[in-house]
């Protein structure tokens, strides 16, 4: 079997939502300049009108000469799309069943984009020929790894694009994720150093607000995303430490490791970050530093399927949790559904994200009930374009 395509499918869509559906943004790395600190949350769609949002996402389609193809993403049409076409004609001809020498020869031909957009594009390749062997076998990816270790995995809802300013807001958006089975919440902060003593107050009393409504026995997990500095997170874990949060995620940029030892070292909340990390040897500057307890890589960032099951793998010799960024994902909920319940004890629900992931999805995405996921049956990671779904199509090319 060869690779005959590596395809660049941007799809539109229209779901039906009920008013505005990103309705305030998390604090963000630009925050620290006042003409960033005020704009609105960035579109990860249209917004037609109150009851429709039109998405127009990009997905990876490798195709092969046995008529067999397998699908990853979504990603934008931007730098990824484009560091993809770049690999296209270098990996048409090839075996695609060969993952890991296909992963190898993509990274060694890739000296001048280890990180970032050219990572993530070879991650998007490397999940769709992952996708293609399962469903070349006819088993889930699950499976052809050494899984599932379960039927189902415990969910936390994230709450990326939900208001957060509003109390009244936060307070019923908690109630209702509780009354969908919820038992876990992780709530974006919307303010950083530079929003002075006011911001910093209501952070604390979003946390609050979320520990009053859900009662003790509920996790709440925290995001900083990478736009605070170490003064201001050790204030804020002192003032918050008494409210119990699971964990206090992205408490620094990504490359300063030191901010994040410093953090761990002067809090007993877990710190927990790396999601904008990519490959083991990343990885292995955050674990050799002992600045985190929980690694968060993403699947369709860090280097793909390959590449997260060996940065997993790593992690579990040193004993740390592993809880995927965006493990809602297909080949995040593969992955976890692979691992052993102690190392990998939650699954993240990006609430909004996922409806936005899975729109054109055939299978209708995981099965939620009773606060678990289910674990796909399906071939490859379970996920087909949903061809009636598509109001229009544009085949990207660079």
């Amino acid at each position: 079997m060869k690779i005959t395509d590596i395809r660049l499918r941007q799809l539109t869509g229209t779901m039906e939502v009920d008013g505005p559906f990103m309705e305030e943004r998390l604090v963000m790395p630009l925050d620290v300049y006042k003409e960033f600190r005020v704009q609105g949350p960035p579109a990860a769609g249209t917004q037609i009108d109150d009851s429709h949002y039109q998405l127009n996402p990009v997905f990876v389609q490798i195709d092969t000469d046995e008529g067999v193809s397998g699908i990853a993403g979504p990603t934008t049409p931007g730098g990824t799309a484009f560091h993809v076409w770049q690999m296209r004609d270098f990996l048409i001809g090839r075996d695609p069943l060969a993952t890991e020498f296909l992963w190898d020869i993509m990274h060694r031909k890739s000296v001048h984009g280890r990180q970032g957009e050219p990572m993530m594009a070879i991650s998007l390749i490397d999940n769709a020929l992952w996708d293609l062997k399962g469903k070349w076998f006819k088993q889930p990816v699950s499976t052809l790894i050494g899984g599932p270790t379960r039927d189902s995995m415990p969910a936390y809802a994230s709450m990326l694009g939900y208001a957060t300013q509003d109390l009244g807001l936060v307070k019923e958006r908690a109630q209702e994720m509780q009354i969908r089975g919820y038992k876990a919440q992780k709530w974006f902060f919307r303010h950083g150093p530079m929003s002075g003593p006011a911001g910093f107050k209501k952070n604390v009393e979003m946390v609050e607000t979320i520990r009053e409504t859900l009662g003790d026995d509920d996790d709440i997990m925290l995001d900083c995303w990478q736009s605070m500095d170490v003064n201001y997170v050790v204030k804020l874990a002192e003032h918050i430490e008494d409210l119990h949060p699971r964990w206090l995620e992205e408490v620094a940029m990504p490359d300063r490791i030191d901010s994040y030892r410093k953090i761990r070292e002067a809090t007993n909340i877990p710190i927990s970050g790396a999601e904008h990390e990519y490959t083991r040897w990343g990885f292995k500057r955050f674990i050799d530093a002992e600045a985190l307890d929980i690694i968060q890589p993403d699947l369709n960032w860090a280097g793909g399927l390959s590449e997260v099951m060996k940065i997993a793998a790593l992690a579990t010799a040193y004993d740390l949790i592993t809880i995927c960024h965006q493990g809602v994902s297909p080949p995040g909920m593969a992955w976890s559904s692979a691992q052993s319940p102690i190392h990998t004890p939650y699954v993240e629900m990006l609430v909004k994200h996922a409806a936005m992931s899975y729109y054109f999805d055939a299978n209708g995405g995981p099965n939620f009930a009773d606060g678990e996921l289910s674990v796909s049956k399906h071939p490859g990671f379970g996920f087909d374009i949903d061809e009636s779904k598509i109001e229009s199509e544009t085949e990207l090319k660079y």
